[in-house]
């Protein structure tokens, strides 16, 4: 090994050029030990214009794993040397590193830099975004073959954690900037910008002009549907896709309920998912926080309640004041009303749906929609469903403070089919509860009676038969 060294050591010292290599090694460490006496200093910052502070501690382990590790500060900050270190002032990150990012052109050729299309924005006279807010400005890495860097996401967010400005036709402007922190809490953390951003990449950034931010929204939503292609196509039925394709660009879109970089799984809070809901229908959203459905949701922070992706969906919301929806409510609410483990934990009755199935109004239900599904049509009268009694948004608990506003619920329904119904009319209900010595005891006695009488009955008029038939065949 030494052999070889000083036989290297010999050829650069025949060829002149040891000593000039070694003093040029010295003269590097020399000047980034000077720098370094000061910029190694962690808490060293630099006070801008508009309250705003830079640090300018050099991260030396950064530095030296860098692409510019080989050269010496001047090489770049050409107005400072162990001699001369003036103070600049500046009014901003932007303009200071705006002015710095003047040196880069010294080794890298305007027409080396303009042959990358993504490049082709920034070299404009005025334009916010410095080398260093993509590339940094110590740490500096190597491009690797083929253009593209080594984690693209770094790449993007070099520019993208910063708040840029997005300007549109209209004179709209967006901030485009990613928190990174969002981003990988939510599920897409796995994913390349590239990957919902087709089209654009280290060499291929172009230059998109949209008329407005809801336009923008528009384009960008319909990536979602490369992956999720099935929830899409529920959305092409829905209420929401048929209002946007009547025009109103005000409809919500994927990413108005989920969120675009941000996104996070409303499964685990249903707190989540109302409050986007929200946005659109804020008055029927104050409406449900009144009810007994919000206030323990949002009071107690019960997941067990609806909320509105419950009752419409998420992905296929129907209008709900067509006749079909209407035959539907029996059915979403026994989605819980209907669960025995659920109710058992609030003391309420599992047998709502039922006992509304069995009786006068569940029956024609029932025998309306078979009619409505065998001729194709949807003309029919309403019959009397949960809602009408309940309420919709502002359903409320069953107590004795409220229990006078249901029964005047149940009346004016009553009235609308029933012109001559009074006060006392709704009194013939069971409310829900199957008969029992507690509730009803009159109609369970009479119920428990004819379960035995009637299987008595049966059980004698076949006896009677079998006796019959055995007399004859005996006496013949």
């Amino acid at each position: 090994m030494r052999l070889t060294q000083g036989f290297v050591g010999l050829i650069f010292v025949g060829l002149g050029l040891a000593p000039t290599m070694a003093l040029a090694e010295t003269t590097t460490q020399q000047e980034l030990g000077q720098c370094m006496s000061c910029h190694a200093k962690p808490g060293l910052v630099k006070r801008l214009g508009k309250n705003e502070k830079v640090s300018l501690t050099l991260d030396l382990q950064a530095y030296r794993a860098s692409a510019h590790s080989s050269l010496v500060c001047q090489d770049c900050h050409t107005r400072y040397s162990t001699k001369a270190h003036p103070v600049g002032s500046y009014t901003s990150r932007e303009e200071l590193a705006r002015e710095h990012s003047g040196a880069c052109t010294s080794c890298h050729s305007l027409d080396q830099l303009s042959a990358l299309p993504v490049h082709e924005d920034v070299l404009k006279p005025g334009h916010p975004v410095a080398c260093s807010s993509c590339h940094g400005a110590h740490e500096i890495q190597r491009v690797v073959g083929g253009g593209a860097m080594v984690k693209e996401r770094a790449y993007c967010l070099s520019c993208h954690e910063q708040h840029i400005e997005m300007t549109f036709e209209n004179g709209e402007t967006k901030d485009i900037y990613v928190e990174l922190r969002s981003l990988l809490a939510s599920p897409h953390a796995s994913l390349a910008c590239s990957d919902c951003h087709v089209g654009f990449s280290r060499d291929h950034h172009p230059d998109r002009s949209f008329q407005d931010g809801r336009y923008y929204t528009l384009v960008l939503s319909e990536s979602c549907k490369r992956c999720h292609f099935d929830k899409y196509t529920r959305t092409l039925d829905s209420m929401h896709y048929r209002v946007l394709m009547k025009g109103n660009a005000n409809a919500p879109v994927c990413t108005d309920c989920h969120g675009s970089h941000g996104i996070l799984p409303v499964g685990k809070d249903h707190s989540i998912s109302a409050k986007r809901c929200m946005r659109c229908h804020e008055t029927i959203y104050t409406t449900y926080t009144k009810s007994v459905h919000g206030k323990a949701l949002l009071g107690e922070h019960n997941m067990d309640v609806p909320v509105c992706a419950d009752c419409h969906k998420a992905h296929e919301i129907q209008d709900p004041r067509t006749l079909t929806f209407r035959d539907r409510i029996p059915e979403m609410c026994g989605n819980c009303h209907a669960n025995k483990e659920l109710m058992s934990r609030y003391g309420l009755s599992p047998a709502v749906v039922k006992t509304y199935l069995q009786d006068f109004h569940g029956v024609t239900l029932s025998l309306y929609k078979m009619q409505r599904e065998l001729e194709g049509t949807s003309s029919a009268n309403p019959i009397a469903v949960c809602s009408d009694c309940h309420g919709i948004h502002d359903i409320q608990k069953l107590s004795e403070q409220e229990t006078g506003l249901v029964r005047q619920n149940l009346l004016k329904r009553c009235q609308a089919c029933h012109p001559g119904a009074t006060q006392r009319f709704p009194d013939a209900w069971l409310y829900h509860y199957e008969p029992s010595l507690e509730k009803a005891p009159l109609v369970y006695a009479v119920n428990l009676f004819y379960k035995i009488f009637i299987p008595f009955m049966v059980v004698g008029l076949l006896l009677q038969v079998f006796l019959h038939a055995w007399r004859y065949i005996v006496n013949r």
